[in-house]
């Protein structure tokens, strides 16, 4: 009966030990690949961030301005910048906060 005991338990502890092994692989695959994933936005991130800084330096900005805009574009003091607002089929100009202005590009 003992050997019996003995047999049942060494088969059961080689199918738990053998159903934990494969679970665990599955897992490390799992994080590989979520691994490698994030690397390649990491990757992506950096190539929109240096895209977006190089495309918006004021010598690009200006460039596309005479290039795509010629003159449709026009410069305007940012104190003079108002608000339009539709309320009941009325356009209502609101002055922005100039002090808001002034702590925004600090």
């Amino acid at each position: 009966m003992k050997k019996l005991f003995l047999i049942f338990f060494i088969i059961f502890l080689i199918i738990v030990t053998t159903v934990t092994k494969n679970s665990t692989k599955k897992l490390e695959n799992q994080i590989f690949i979520i691994k490698e994933n994030i690397s390649i936005l990491k990757n992506k991130y950096e190539l929109v961030l240096l895209d977006y800084n190089y495309l918006t330096t004021p010598k690009k900005l200006m460039k596309y301005q005479s290039k795509y805009f010629e003159s449709d574009l026009m410069f305007m003091d940012i104190t003079e910048i108002r608000k339009i607002k539709e309320e009941n089929d009325e356009l209502i100009i609101i002055e922005i906060n100039k002090t808001k202005i002034n702590n925004e590009q600090k």
